[in-house]
């Protein structure tokens, strides 16, 4: 394939996690190659090295004249490459369209948009291409001092469920864990957490004082591996979604484990749901987070929405 010549539009730069779900995408990418070749998908691959690879090489794809980009990897990765599409200024982010095979272990945005788990179906919607336009949101966030942004297309995550997130992160990269590692560090952490104090404001309205188990601050409805902790959330609704689990006895969140995955969890008498365009969380202790999957910073963090920001290609309603 020549690459001098001008990139058709249609043409794929897919990029591959072979470290997605626990080294999975290195398992099955063979098969899925050979998918996307009989399909007759025109396209280009490459594999993430390290953490943050993917935004490198969306950026360096965008930079060459790439406007299709699709990952082989799960939430992380595709978060990744997101954020690749926002860092590039080669062209508007309109003119990009995101797709995704999912190989890791959550795969819950996949779950929002009816992305099939099966590899063969996954890319026969590439090659349908059929999309979605889907709001996206912006973090700020403190690393070490330092201000930090990161965009995301799905859930970010703090307190309790930051710290759960962290711990399932450490075991993957150790190369172990799956699809329930997440519920179990839910279960395994549970007593060794403290409540922290929180303030939130929702478009500049404070609308909570207190102690806090677990936020969630979203696009979509998924996270943890299929609980439906953001059940309102309309992707392209230009709001975030905020869901808050208020001090609780430890106990009820062990008892009420089902109602994290139907969306029942929102009408416990320690739940508050709110909606806005921007959400403010500020607290004296660090509250850390994580979004999509992937563990960042800490407090205060500032949230955007951004409206109908980015193509994506869609399963079936």
């Amino acid at each position: 394939m020549d690459e001098s010549l001008p990139i058709p539009p249609s043409r794929w730069m897919v990029i591959v996690n072979p470290n997605a779900g626990v080294k999975k995408g290195a398992k099955e990418w063979p098969k899925i190659l050979e998918m996307i070749r009989h399909e007759g998908i025109d396209h280009q691959h490459q594999y993430t090295k390290h953490k943050n690879h993917a935004i490198h090489l969306t950026r360096e794809a965008i930079e060459k004249g790439y406007r299709s980009i699709a990952v082989v990897g799960g939430d992380g990765t595709l978060n990744e490459a997101l954020n690749g599409v926002f860092l590039q200024q080669s062209c508007p982010v309109s003119e990009i369209t995101l797709g995704m095979i999912p190989v890791g272990t959550g795969n819950d945005w996949c779950r929002m948009f009816n992305i099939p788990f099966d590899f063969n179906r996954a890319v026969q919607l590439l090659k349908e291409r059929k999309t979605f336009i889907q709001d996206i949101g912006k973090v700020t966030y403190y690393h070490k001092q330092e201000r930090e942004e990161r965009y995301f297309m799905n859930v970010a995550g703090m307190a309790y469920d930051a710290l759960v997130a962290k711990k399932t992160n450490l075991l993957k990269e150790k190369g172990h864990g799956g699809p329930l590692t997440y519920l179990w560090f839910i279960f395994a952490s549970l007593f060794q957490y403290n409540f922290l104090d929180a303030v939130i404001e929702v478009d500049s309205e404070t609308v909570f004082k207190g102690e806090v188990f677990s936020m969630n601050v979203g696009i979509c409805k998924y996270n943890g591996g299929g609980m439906m902790q953001l059940p309102f959330a309309i992707a392209d609704d230009g709001l975030l979604d905020v869901t808050l689990i208020k001090k609780a006895p430890k106990w009820m969140v062990i008892r009420h484990t089902r109602k994290l995955y139907d969306g029942t969890l929102i009408d416990l008498p320690f739940i508050k749901t709110f909606q806005g365009k921007t959400i403010r969380i500020r607290s004296t202790q660090k509250i850390f987070l994580e979004t999509d999957g992937e563990s960042l910073g800490h407090t205060p963090f500032t949230y955007e929405i951004l409206p109908g920001a980015v193509r994506v290609v869609v399963g079936k309603e």
